[in-house]
């Protein structure tokens, strides 16, 4: 199948945890990332939405799993960012609970996208997601954001300096840089979501 239309995805559901998450099938891709790591605008740029995904100037709003279908059986998935320092440490243990168990217990989960702030790259938590997704047997596609802010040279050093780090996963991990302002990686989110959606059962392909 050719590449899925990203530009018609919609929201769907937002849920606390998996319990109210709807069936556990299809295929999902989550993105996760600390709260300011620039989710809310990838997710806006790769459907061309302005608000798809609500941009705060508060990082860490985001305190649900947010479900967008982008076609029958194919889910993107907003899971909330982390690592924020103004939310009260109860919430943030209750948010990496609800990460962890999304991670290690959604079947359907195909793919993970981490998307990093590229001048600040493998903090702890971000490192604690690749190891959990790899544990999980969960491809990752590590998204180096805002990289409008380098210059071109420190662009390429900073890229491969993470994906040096990555080999350490010993997973199935690819880095890529990102910038939604300037439009940088879009066409290499979008390759790795159609291999990623391109193994849905037939089936669920012809509706």
């Amino acid at each position: 199948m050719s590449g899925w239309n990203y530009h018609v995805t919609h929201f769907v559901t937002s849920a606390p945890d998996i319990r109210h998450l709807p069936a556990d099938s299809g295929i999902e891709v989550a993105f996760a990332g600390r709260s300011n790591a620039g989710k809310s605008s990838a997710l806006n740029a790769l459907t061309n939405q302005k608000s798809l995904a609500r941009t705060s100037k508060t990082p860490g709003r985001t305190q649900l799993i947010n479900l967008f279908q982008v076609a029958e059986g194919c889910r993107l998935v907003d899971l909330p960012g982390y690592g924020y320092a103004e939310v009260p440490e109860e919430m943030k243990l209750k948010w990496q609970r609800a990460l962890a168990e999304y991670l290690q217990m959604r079947n359907c989960l195909k793919g993970l996208v981490v998307l990093m702030d590229i001048r600040h790259p493998l903090k702890d938590l971000d490192r604690q997601m690749i190891s959990w997704a790899v544990q999980s047997n969960i491809a990752v596609l590590v998204l180096l954001t805002k990289a409008d802010k380098l210059a071109s040279g420190a662009r390429k050093a900073q890229l491969k300096a993470v994906r040096d780090a990555a080999e350490e996963f010993a997973g199935d991990v690819q880095v890529e840089m990102f910038s939604s302002l300037k439009k940088i990686g879009i066409d290499k989110l979008k390759q790795k979501l159609d291999s990623w959606y391109s193994e849905l059962p037939p089936a669920v392909e012809a509706e």
